[in-house]
């Protein structure tokens, strides 16, 4: 069954289908814009050509001389199985180095920091890898419990903290379903969820407008979560707070979840992106 995204662009109609020639500029849009629907959709297992176009809207045969010539300089990759692409290893080369320009730890701090005065609670950054959500910041509050036990550099499948429920929360349906089933094995290990508990936290929390998780990643611990979007959309990373569950109210969620709002909407701007 082809559980591939469904088309969501309108179609290029551009001079090229036509046979007049195309600039290099919009050659360089259209390799942008292929390589923004990979990063978006491409994982865990990548995304057909077929599904490329759909989703770009790029004619085919533009798609498939671009592609050709991607994969050439190692930007994207093709599993000889299912001859489906992924981004490569000089596309992750690129981003590495323009790690240093975009220093998330480092953008991103003077908001946890002020989270966790304001809220008193700990504060926390996450970041996927994979069907991951791995920690890679915390600040502890100033109330006298404190809630660090998902430690700097931990990870869990997502939808098992807070972060990892907003990072899940911000994919496109099809791309949950295929993460689900990716970490369903898994998630036993985590006060016996299964993947009902996930759909269900999911379901729970695009109704409140922002992730909450109570008591699935640490017994006694609740806490809730905002993405951060780059421009295109794509979930970059997450912001959560976590405290003792007697302390996570559903009317003190509420005052958190404005906090979150506030400084996602920071990071977004110092990022030179859109929440």
């Amino acid at each position: 069954m082809d559980n591939k995204p469904t088309p969501h662009r309108t179609p290029d109609h551009s001079d090229e289908t036509r046979g007049a020639p195309v600039s290099g500029t919009q050659s360089l849009r259209r390799l942008i814009q292929i390589l923004r629907v990979l990063a978006r959709l491409g994982e865990p297992d990548g995304l057909r050509f077929s599904d490329i176009a759909r989703e770009t809207g790029i004619p085919a045969p533009t798609v498939h001389r671009i592609l050709k010539a991607m994969e050439l300089e190692g930007i994207v990759a093709r599993n000889p199985e299912t001859r489906s692409f992924q981004l490569g290893p000089t596309a992750f080369e690129i981003g590495m180095a323009a790690t240093p320009q975009f220093d998330l730890i480092g953008m991103t701090r003077p908001s946890l920091t002020r989270l966790a005065d304001q809220s008193g609670d700990t504060s926390f950054l996450f970041i996927r890898r994979g069907n991951d959500a791995v920690c890679i910041n915390r600040v502890l509050g100033h109330y006298h419990i404190q809630t660090p036990y998902i430690t700097v550099g931990s990870r869990q499948p997502l939808g098992i903290s807070a972060g990892g429920l907003a990072i899940l929360m911000a994919q496109p349906s099809e791309m949950v379903g295929k993460i689900l089933a990716s970490i369903g094995s898994r998630l036993s290990h985590y006060s016996n969820s299964d993947v009902m508990d996930i759909e269900n936290a999911l379901q729970r929390s695009h109704q409140l407008g922002y992730a909450f998780i109570g008591e699935r990643a640490v017994p006694g611990v609740s806490a809730i979560g905002l993405p951060i979007r780059t421009r295109s959309g794509i979930p970059i990373a997450a912001i959560a707070i976590a405290s003792i569950s007697e302390r996570m109210t559903p009317e003190r969620q509420k005052t958190l979840s404005a906090l979150l709002r506030r400084e996602a909407r920071e990071i977004a701007a110092l990022l030179d992106v859109n929440d």
